[in-house]
C-alpha cells in the first residue's frame, strides 16, 4: 500500500518504528518517548501555561495543563484536550504547540488532561480521569472566566475515542452541557474487525497488530467479552442522538477508516450535525509526524476552524 501513500508523507512512516506493544515493555517504549522530547517546553509570550492539580476519581490527584491568553479579559469558550497513544501512551507534554495554537487562533481557553494510562489503569479509570477534568472545567467556570455554554472536548485517536465516550458520558450524566466535539480519528471499536484493519496489518503507524494490543490492556479482564460498554467502546453505542456539533476525520490509510465512517453515518442519522473529511493519501497520525507537509498544514488549519466553528455556532444561536 505505500505506493498510495502521499509522497510527502513517505519519509516519516519510513522512520516510524513497528512498535511491540506488550504490557511488560510499556516502561520501557514511554522511556524512550521521553527521551524524544524537546529539551526545553514550547512556550509563547501570548499564552500562560499552567499545571494544575485537581481532584480525580475518587479524590486522587489529576494533571490538567491549562492554557489560556494572557491579555484577554472577558470570559472565554473552553476545550478540553485528550491526548493520544491508544491508551497506553502519551501525556500533555506532546500536545502544547497545537494547544497554543487553540488559544490564539480560536480565542479560547484550553484544559489538557494527563490520564491515567492502561495496563497500570485499564478503563474506566482513563475515561473517568477525563470527566473529571471536564466536570472541573464546569464546576469551576466562574473562577476560570469561562464561559459555560461554550464548553467543547477534542482529542486524537485514543483521545478521540475518550472524546466521544466522554460526550456520550456527560449526555447520560446531564452534565456539563457540550456545544461540541471533535475526535480526530477515534479509536472507537474494540472489534478490530473492519476492511480498513485487515487492510493495514502492520507497519503505517498503527496497524490491526498495536490495534489489538491496545484494546487488550485498555479493556483488560473485560477484553473478547460482550460485556464492553459503549462508554469504554463508542462504537458499541446503540444511541447517538443529542450529541453536539461533531468535526472527525480520518485518513483512507488509516485502519480507523471504517469504524470512523460507520460512527459519521450514524451520528447523522441520529439527527447530529456532523462534518467529516477523508484524506486520501494519508496513514494514522501523519499531520504530527509530518507537521510540513502541505497536506498536514492544510488538515491541522482544519482543526483550528473547526473549534472556531463549534464555538461560534453557540454565539449565533443566541443572536
Amino acid at each position: 500500500m505505500k505506493n498510495r501513500v502521499n509522497p510527502e508523507l513517505l519519509p516519516g512512516l519510513e522512520l516510524f518504528p513497528d512498535l511491540d506493544l506488550r504490557p511488560e515493555y510499556m516502561p520501557a517504549i514511554r522511556e524512550g518517548m521521553a527521551q524524544m522530547k524537546p529539551a526545553e517546553a514550547i512556550a509563547d509570550e501570548a499564552v500562560s501555561m499552567n499545571d494544575e492539580i485537581i481532584a480525580g476519581p475518587d479524590g486522587n490527584p489529576l494533571q490538567v495543563r491549562l492554557y489560556r491568553p494572557k491579555a484577554v479579559t472577558e470570559a472565554l469558550p473552553a476545550l478540553l484536550w485528550i491526548h493520544g497513544g491508544g491508551y497506553v501512551l502519551g501525556d500533555v507534554d506532546g500536545d502544547d504547540e497545537l494547544c497554543i495554537r487553540f488559544v490564539k487562533e480560536a480565542n479560547c481557553v484550553v484544559a489538557s488532561v494527563n490520564y491515567r494510562l492502561a495496563p497500570e489503569h485499564p478503563y474506566p479509570a482513563p475515561i473517568e480521569d477525563c470527566y473529571a477534568a471536564l466536570k472541573w472545567i464546569a464546576d469551576e467556570a466562574a473562577s476560570l472566566n469561562i464561559d459555560s455554554d461554550r464548553i467543547g472536548v477534542a482529542g486524537a485517536s485514543a483521545g478521540g475515542g475518550l472524546t466521544a465516550a466522554l460526550t456520550l458520558l456527560a449526555r447520560d450524566r446531564n452534565y456539563p452541557s457540550l456545544c461540541f466535539q471533535m475526535p480526530l480519528y477515534p479509536m472507537i471499536d474494540d472489534r478490530n474487525n473492519a476492511p480498513s484493519t485487515d487492510e493495514v496489518r502492520e507497519g503505517f503507524v498503527w496497524n490491526k497488530k498495536t490495534n489489538e494490543a491496545g484494546w487488550r490492556m485498555y479493556l483488560g479482564e473485560l477484553y473478547g467479552t460482550d460485556e464492553i460498554p459503549a462508554y469504554a467502546a463508542p462504537a458499541r453505542a446503540e444511541d447517538y442522538s443529542n450529541l453536539p456539533y461533531t468535526y472527525t476525520c480520518v485518513g483512507q490509510l488509516d485502519p480507523f477508516r471504517d469504524e470512523t465512517l460507520t460512527y459519521v453515518t450514524k451520528l447523522a442519522q441520529a439527527g447530529v450535525d456532523v462534518e467529516f473529511h477523508l484524506y486520501p493519501g494519508t496513514y494514522h497520525g501523519f499531520e504530527g509526524i509530518n507537521p510540513d507537509a502541505d497536506i498536514s498544514v492544510r488538515t491541522k488549519n482544519e482543526y483550528i476552524q473547526a473549534v472556531k466553528n463549534g464555538f461560534q455556532r453557540v454565539v449565533r444561536e443566541k443572536v
